[in-house]
């Protein structure tokens, strides 16, 4: 029996090669910060998700209200903005998940002590309130007063 083959066939291990060789290579591209405008600055937007059910019930509102105070405001003393929103994510276990949730905008300078508050805030919380994640959304912004 004879197996007639695509003639295309006789490239696909060239393919192959050629993807697998790529693909390490092709990495995270860094994505420059924008040009700012005369009168703004540079600088870091970040949005945090937290969910606020919990093992056993839901964060409270004086709960969220002291890990504020606790947590946020002692890192970003010039200010940040907090809202109640909505919102559905898939958890470790695959299942749908929808609950209330609060959004916390921060915008910082790009260094490493605004980072490591951030990183802090969404640990800080995943263990208080023994939370699976907290989602982080971050941004090269310019801003102006």
């Amino acid at each position: 029996m004879r197996i007639r083959c695509s003639p295309w066939s006789r490239f696909g291990n060239a393919i192959v090669i050629a993807l697998a060789l790529a693909f390490p290579l092709s990495g995270c591209v860094a994505v420059p910060a924008p040009a700012c405008a005369a009168g703004e600055q540079a600088a870091i937007g970040e949005r945090l998700y937290f969910g606020m059910a919990k093992p056993g019930g839901t964060v409270s509102e004086a709960e969220w209200d002291a890990f504020v105070q606790d947590s946020v405001a002692p890192r970003f003393p010039d200010g940040f903005t907090a809202w109640p929103a909505s919102g559905q994510w898939r958890g470790a276990d695959g299942k749908a998940v929808s609950e209330a949730t609060r959004v916390l905008s921060l915008v910082h300078a790009p260094d490493e002590r605004s980072e490591a508050a951030v990183r802090a805030i969404a640990s800080e919380y995943k263990t208080r309130f023994r939370q699976e994640a907290v989602l982080r959304v971050r941004s090269h912004v310019c801003m102006s007063f």
